[in-house]
């Protein structure tokens, strides 16, 4: 029969744990709770940092604890010396350098955490304070997400808390109220970060971080590997959200939901590379071509609020034929494929609104020498889909009927030819055309548009891919259409006698519903998937998560996307006319003056309706003052006690010096406010050498 703990055993582990934590001694107690606060604030910078980072920081920070839990000494120099040095060295491995964002979050976590391994005095922990505070700061490098506001937040009340218990230097103050203190203080200062928030000048930034990693963190490239696209669809994360200005917000139809990412000109046989270098060199040097863009139709106002991906790519709904709305410090053009471009890397949230056409066509209308390009493939590649390509060529029923009836033909062949869209289409070689069209039959969105577009050059059709984004999903709680990393689709142009370039998504042939009624292909969930299934049901999930990213993305509209433009709204809003910086420089200054006044009458107010204790440490403080002895008001009632016995050797001030030591006792006892009455009697009744109403009653002890 097994013995099986009972809950009740569990409880007394419990409880002797909680005894065993309130038995420590202070310095104990302290140096784990700053310990626990600076593994909690490095904890979100694991993604960003090399692997070996934070296994190092929190075996020291284990070490740390234990010295502390066991109340061991701390290493000497020469171990410390040698931690620093193999920190110093492993960076330098790992970032090549000492000098830009990515190496100094680094350095700065190895020197935060080694700094514990040498705190022994309180200047020291003002040291790891100061660096705890920078290292909160330095999450706001990699993310700025309401999530990590929230940790940083839970960080800052963390570090607030250690550095108000470490100005408590008499007694064992118990942390809950050094944490009251801590979140009273935050408080207080809420009303102002708003409105240095909310008034402060908007201004582009004056420097920028060297070293920081150059390549884009979104699930699109300008170069693009068969295959590479299939593994976006494990990425949920939000690529951008939409807001539609339309009747009800609605979107347009599915099948029209293209959001243009870079266009991929240039096949080596392996890779598909964006080709704007390449059409320019086509066109004998001559510059980019023409977009001639035609739109037709009424256009589709919309909202886009998209997340950081470093890349300077503006995803619109295609086509759009006037620039987006961008902040003011920023540009957008076109490229001759339609791509709108924006003047610096999105480094940040943006929000921008535009205009765009879901009836277009762009392109030039007659065969030209800048379609050179699109018809251009590597020697010694895809043989059988070149071969494929003559023999619809020299097809009787398809010839002389144009561009378009080769492109229908294509198209037939995906539908009828058993044809498979799925995530796995296993390793693809060198002819990887060649594998799609004859020999595997399986391919995600790029492996189809990929051996389109090699078959349409290979009938000598203009074509080029196009990435981006197709479809997305509403959120029924806030109304944005969300488009996620894993909605990132290839889809084809090809050019069209008399019309230009005409979009074409041979992945709709082979799966109809992926393109006109968004279904994803969904990854296969595994054994962890499906337990949780049995616990949580996916629809409350997926409502969850809905609810999670329609706050997030509040905090998206009206916190990181506070930009100068908004600020100038708001002074608008307040009545001024013409807004601009010195305007807000003014309404800051009357504010600050304003709250400078307050703070003059807070004081007064405070002086009069003094905190007890220290009231009646002034009162003493008033008595001695006559008897010749000036204590400054920053002296605790320790150190008041220590200076008098050393001022007045003739222990007639013996019994102030006590009641004051008894005061010290008490103000930071767990509970200091019941010997407080007891206290301001015996001051009362304290024997003052040389007063008329000294008494020689000995001041009844307390108990503290």
């Amino acid at each position: 029969m097994l013995n099986i703990p009972s809950t009740r055993s569990h409880s007394s582990a419990t409880t002797t744990l909680v005894q065993r934590l309130s038995s420590l001694p202070r310095e104990t107690r302290d140096t784990l709770w700053l310990l626990l606060v600076v593994g909690w604030v490095i904890s979100p910078l694991t993604p960003h940092v090399p692997v070996w980072t934070m296994p190092f920081a929190y075996a020291l920070l284990l070490w740390r604890a234990w010295l502390a839990w066991t109340q061991r000494p701390l290493p000497n120099r020469w171990i410390k010396g040698g931690l620093l040095l193999i920190a110093l060295v492993l960076t330098i491995v790992s970032h090549k350098t000492i000098v830009g964002r990515d190496a100094g979050v680094t350095l700065i976590i190895m020197l935060l955490v080694l700094k514990t391994l040498e705190l022994r005095a309180r200047r020291d922990a003002m040291v790891i304070f100061f660096l705890g505070f920078f290292t909160l700061l330095a999450n706001f490098f990699f993310s700025q997400s309401l999530l990590v506001a929230m940790v940083m937040l839970l960080g800052l009340l963390g570090l607030l808390t250690a550095l108000i218990n470490s100005n408590m230097p008499v007694g064992k103050p118990p942390l809950a109220q050094s944490m009251r203190t801590a979140a009273w203080m935050s408080l207080l200062g809420a009303p102002i970060m708003l409105v240095l928030f909310m008034l402060f000048p908007r201004m582009a930034p004056l420097w920028g971080m060297p070293g920081e990693d150059p390549r884009g963190r979104s699930g699109l490239s300008d170069e693009m590997k068969i295959g590479s696209m299939a593994s976006l669809v494990l990425d949920e994360s939000v690529a951008m959200r939409i807001k539609f200005d339309t009747p009800g917000g609605r979107p347009p139809d599915q099948r029209h939901l293209y959001f243009r990412g870079p266009v991929l000109s240039y096949f080596n046989g392996q890779e598909w590379f964006a080709g704007s270098t390449y059409e320019a060199r086509a066109n004998n040097g001559g510059g980019a071509s023409p977009t001639q863009l035609t739109v037709r139709g009424e256009s589709i106002k919309y909202e886009v609020t998209m997340e950081a991906n470093r890349r300077s790519w503006l995803l619109l709904l295609d086509a759009a034929d006037t620039p987006p709305v961008l902040p003011a410090e920023m540009r957008a053009r076109m490229t001759p494929s339609l791509q709108w471009i924006a003047n610096r890397p999105i480094v940040n949230v943006l929000r921008y609104t535009a205009e765009s056409h879901i009836d277009f066509s762009s392109g030039p209308t007659e065969r030209t020498k800048e379609l050179k390009p699109f018809v251009q493939l590597p020697h010694g590649f895809n043989p059988r889909t070149l071969e494929l390509a003559q023999q619809m060529r020299a097809d009787p029923t398809l010839q002389g009927k144009g561009n378009m009836a080769y492109v229908n033909a294509a198209l037939q062949r995906l539908r009828t030819g058993g044809y498979t869209y799925t995530l796995e289409p296993g390793l693809t070689g060198t002819h990887s055309a060649d594998e799609f069209w004859f020999d595997s039959k399986m391919g995600f969105c790029e492996h189809i548009a990929s051996a389109f577009v090699v078959l349409m050059r290979g009938l000598d059709i203009p074509a080029r891919m196009v990435s981006g984004y197709q479809g997305g999903e509403v959120n029924g709680y806030d109304g944005y259409w969300t488009v996620r990393q894993a909605d990132a689709h290839a889809w084809t142009e090809v050019w069209i006698e008399s019309r230009g370039w005409m979009r074409v998504d041979p992945t709709g042939a082979v799966m109809p519903s992926r393109v006109g009624e968004y279904r994803r292909l969904q990854t296969p969930r595994g054994i962890f998937g499906d337990a949780m299934d049995t616990v949580i049901s996916p629809t409350m999930l997926t409502q969850m998560r809905a609810a999670w990213e329609a706050v997030n993305n509040r905090w998206n509209q009206w916190v990181l996307n506070y930009t100068q433009e908004r600020q100038l709204n708001l002074l608008r809003s307040l009545g001024f006319e013409t807004p601009s910086w010195q305007d807000l420089a003014r309404l800051l200054g009357l504010i600050a003056g304003l709250s400078a006044l307050i703070g003059v009458a807070w004081s007064l107010w405070e002086k009069n309706h003094q905190d007890p204790w220290q009231r009646m440490l002034q009162i003493a403080r008033q008595r001695l003052v006559k008897l010749g002895i000036d204590l400054p008001v920053h002296l605790p009632p320790r150190s008041m006690a220590r200076r008098i016995r050393t001022e007045r050797a003739d222990a007639s001030l013996e019994p102030v010096a006590q009641w004051l030591l008894r005061v010290d006792q008490a103000r930071y006892a767990e509970k200091p406010e019941a010997a407080l009455s007891q206290l301001q009697r015996d001051l009362r009744g304290l024997s003052w050498p040389g007063s008329s109403t000294a008494t020689s009653t000995p001041a009844r002890p307390t108990r503290a």
